[in-house]
């Protein structure tokens, strides 16, 4: 195995350890039922089903659980490389409905990623893969790790 192939395996199983260590602590989307699919470095795919509970007067789903979903992938994606971030801010534009049943997928991917700052897109699709809503979120670093036995990363 050469020595890239190596690095691209030691760093994806660091986004994958990454997205659990988070996970196992993120009890805002395990009540919303999200769960996590795809994870690479940089990158993220998140899940959930939209349920009675996620309705609004309309009953179509309530954007703040459309913003949840995409914020959690958007979160996985930029804890990936064990140098722990925050939102530093988010968008959203909401272009069609989620509706009872819809499953929907947020994929977060890295735009860029600096020493302290990152900019993340994350598109939120239906089962149908119609485009649901577009996120940007910017992260923040903020000098520490993800993984509790880790050494915190030199900013």
């Amino acid at each position: 195995m050469s020595q890239q192939s190596k690095d691209q395996a030691r760093d994806q199983q660091l986004a994958e350890d990454c997205a659990q260590q988070l996970f196992a602590q993120d009890a805002a989307s395990k009540a919303l039922g999200i769960s996590i699919g795809a994870i690479k470095p940089g990158c993220a795919t998140a899940t959930m089903t939209v349920t009675d509970a996620m309705l609004n007067g309309y009953k179509t789903c309530h954007g703040g659980m459309i913003f949840s979903l995409a914020d959690s992938a958007f979160a996985f994606a930029c804890n990936s490389q064990n140098q722990a971030a925050v939102a530093a801010g988010c968008t959203i534009d909401f272009l069609r409905p989620g509706v009872l049943g819809d499953q929907l997928s947020a994929t977060a991917t890295q735009r860029y990623q600096g020493k302290r700052s990152g900019i993340y897109y994350v598109e939120v699709t239906n089962q149908n893969a119609q485009l649901v809503a577009l996120f940007k979120g910017n992260s923040a670093r903020v000098n520490a790790s993800v993984l509790p036995d880790a050494t915190t990363p030199k900013a």
